[in-house]
C-alpha cells in the first residue's frame, strides 16, 4: 500500500508513519516544517525502506502540482494548532487550514481514499452553552459561540474542512472519513499541550507548581490508540462519508488529578498553585465512541498512567529545558 501523509512530520503524522512502515507500507511525507520537526526521530524514519520526505507548503498550488497520484490512502494532518498559535495569529490559522483542505480537494483523484483530521473543538461551544451532552456523540449540533474569539478560529477552520471534505467526496465519488480527535497525547507533541507542559515544568522544578483549570475534566487518548483508530477507519468501507470521534472514553480525569499523576511520575513534590483555566477552555470533554466501536471494534488499550509515563520519559530524555 502507498500512503501519503500531508503534515506527516508533525506529532500524529510521525507516529502514523512509523506504524505504516512497521506494517510494511510505503509512506511519503509532505510537510513545510513550520511545526513538524526535522529531528532525530524523523531522521530514523527517513532511513527506513519505502519512506520519502518532501518539503512543501500545502497552501501553495505549486506543491500540489508537483505531487503524483495513485495513493491508496491520503491523510490530511497538516494544520496550525495550539492555543498560543491560535491566540497570537487566528487569521493564519483560518488561512492555512482552509487553503490546505481546499487545494487537496481540487487535487485528489477519484480512487484515492482520504482521512481528514478534525477536532472536538468544533462542538466545544455547544458544551459551554449547555446544548451538548458529555460524553458527546457525532450528531450533536456544532456551535461557534463567539466567532470574534481568537480561540474559535481553529474550530471554524476545521468545521469548514469537514463540510468541504464530506460534500466534495459525495459529489465527486472518492471515499473520505473525518476523524475528530479528542485530547490525543504522547511523545514528540511539542510543548503547547497540557501533558508535555506539566511534564516540562516538573522537570524544571517549578515550585509553587501552577495547575490551570484544576476542576476541568478531559479524557486523554494516547497517540498509539489514535493511530490504531485511524487505520481501522481507513480499512472500513462503512466509515466512508462519516464523521467519527477518536479518543479514549475509559479514563476521564480532572486536570488537578492529572497534574498529581505527572508529579508522581516525575518524583517531584512541589506546592500546588491552582490557576484559572485559559479563556475559552471547555469545562469538560469526553467522546462517545459508540460509532467507532460499531464500525471497527476499536477499544483503547493504553492506560493513562502508562501513557503519561511514556510521554514524560520522552520529554525528560529528549526535550531541551
Amino acid at each position: 500500500m502507498r500512503a501519503l501523509l500531508l503534515g506527516g512530520a508533525g506529532f500524529i503524522g510521525l507516529h502514523l508513519a512509523r506504524r505504516l512502515t512497521a506494517d510494511g507500507h510505503a509512506v511519503t511525507i509532505v510537510d513545510d516544517f513550520s511545526r513538524g520537526r526535522d529531528d532525530a526521530d524523523l531522521a530514523v524514519l527517513r532511513d527506513a525502506p519505502g519512506v520519502e520526505i518532501r518539503s512543501g507548503d500545502l497552501t501553495d498550488p505549486a506543491t500540489w502540482a508537483a505531487l503524483p497520484h495513485g495513493w491508496d490512502q491520503i491523510y490530511l494532518l497538516a494544520a496550525v494548532v495550539g492555543v498560543r498559535n491560535v491566540e497570537s495569529d487566528p487569521a493564519r490559522v483560518v488561512r492555512v487550514n482552509t487553503l490546505a483542505a481546499l487545494h487537496l480537494l481540487d487535487w485528489i483523484g477519484p480512487e484515492e481514499k482520504l482521512f481528514f483530521a478534525s477536532t472536538s473543538e468544533v462542538y466545544a461551544g455547544g458544551v459551554d452553552l449547555g446544548l451538548v451532552p458529555v460524553p458527546t456523540a457525532e450528531d450533536v449540533p456544532v456551535v461557534v459561540a463567539d466567532p470574534t474569539a481568537p480561540r474559535f478560529s481553529y474550530a471554524i477552520s476545521k468545521l469548514l474542512g469537514e463540510a468541504a471534505v464530506l460534500h466534495t467526496a459525495r459529489t465527486t465519488g472518492f471515499p473520505a472519513v473525518v476523524g475528530r480527535f479528542h485530547n490525543v497525547y504522547g511523545p514528540r507533541m511539542g510543548a503547547d499541550h497540557v501533558i508535555p507542559e506539566l511534564s516540562l515544568r516538573a522537570l524544571r522544578g517549578e515550585d509553587p507548581y501552577r495547575v490551570y483549570g484544576t476542576d476541568q475534566t478531559r479524557a486523554f487518548c494516547h497517540v498509539d490508540d489514535a493511530v490504531e483508530a485511524m487505520l481501522r477507519l481507513m480499512d472500513t468501507p462503512g466509515a466512508a462519508g462519516r464523521v467519527v470521534h477518536i479518543g479514549n472514553d475509559a479514563e476521564e480525569t480532572n486536570i488537578g488529578d492529572l497534574a498529581k499523576l505527572v508529579l508522581r511520575v516525575a518524583e517531584f513534590d512541589p506546592k500546588l498553585a491552582p490557576v484559572p483555566a485559559p479563556p475559552g477552555a471547555v469545562a469538560r470533554r469526553c467522546p462517545d465512541l459508540s460509532q467507532l466501536r460499531a464500525l471497527t471494534g476499536y477499544e483503547p488499550v493504553v492506560p493513562l498512567e502508562e501513557g503519561v509515563r511514556r510521554t514524560f520519559a520522552w520529554y525528560r530524555d529528549r526535550w531541551p529545558r
